[in-house]
């Protein structure tokens, strides 16, 4: 196994990111609509799925994503596509239009590793982004930290205030989790849940979900505690 850490950048370096990122994409969402009707659940079943920034910069990003759609038969909003800040931030007229093109085909737009990059309040008012997740490394120092558990506050009363999603990214304890619900973050991702892990072990914890009936919760890549089931594929 080679980790994500040496190959992405490598891939980025290339430029062969672009063509890993569409076919990622295409599996993700197949797999995806596999277990959507293998498993189905009152609630549909998500998937999100991180975006480089040089497949963000493709003008045809949209059009690429919105046929993948098509061949996998995934409705979109089923589909949550994660862009980092400096994604965002490399061509603001271009990322505005890509936004507003995925947010018209019905895919939802996370902000990803909220608080690491540029962190400009005006892109919030300017971008269609229906979810912050707050970086890790913030998460990371909760327990610690009284000014790392400012910012977790004011990161999540920032995102209910434009009235978008948040979740918290890195939970790894049961003190991160319990100050997390204290600050009514309502979503969250972290080892504390899952490990990733292939097919084989995703199908295996789907079996004991349908085992206990557990409709409204799945524990899969690292999932979450959310009332809406979703699976993370970064």
């Amino acid at each position: 196994m080679v980790s994500p850490v040496e190959f992405v950048p490598i891939a980025e370096e290339t430029g062969f990111i672009v063509e890993l990122g569409a076919w990622v994409l295409e599996q993700a969402c197949r797999q995806l609509r596999s277990w959507q009707v293998e498993h189905p659940r009152t609630t549909p079943l998500t998937i999100s799925v991180n975006v480089s920034s040089k497949q963000f910069s493709d003008p045809a990003l949209a059009e690429r994503v919105a046929s993948c759609l098509q061949e996998t038969g995934l409705a979109p909003n089923c589909l949550k596509l994660e862009i980092t800040e400096s994604a965002l931030m490399c061509d603001l007229e271009l990322a505005t239009k890509t936004l507003q093109q995925l947010h018209s085909i019905g895919v939802h737009i996370s902000l990803d590793g909220f608080g690491t990059g540029y962190s400009s309040l005006s892109y919030l008012q300017q971008f269609p982004i229906d979810t912050i997740k707050i970086d890790r490394s913030f998460i990371a120092r909760l327990e610690g930290s009284s000014q790392a558990e400012e910012i977790v506050k004011t990161i999540v009363a920032l995102a209910y205030g434009l009235g978008m999603k948040v979740t918290a990214e890195g939970i790894e304890s049961h003190s991160q989790l319990s100050k997390l619900h204290e600050i009514a973050c309502e979503t969250g991702q972290g080892y504390l849940y899952a490990h990733p892990g292939p097919k084989a072990s995703i199908d295996a914890l789907w079996s004991e979900n349908d085992r206990y009936h557990m409709n409204d919760q799945a524990v899969l890549f690292g999932a979450s505690f959310t009332s809406s089931p979703e699976l993370l594929a970064n």
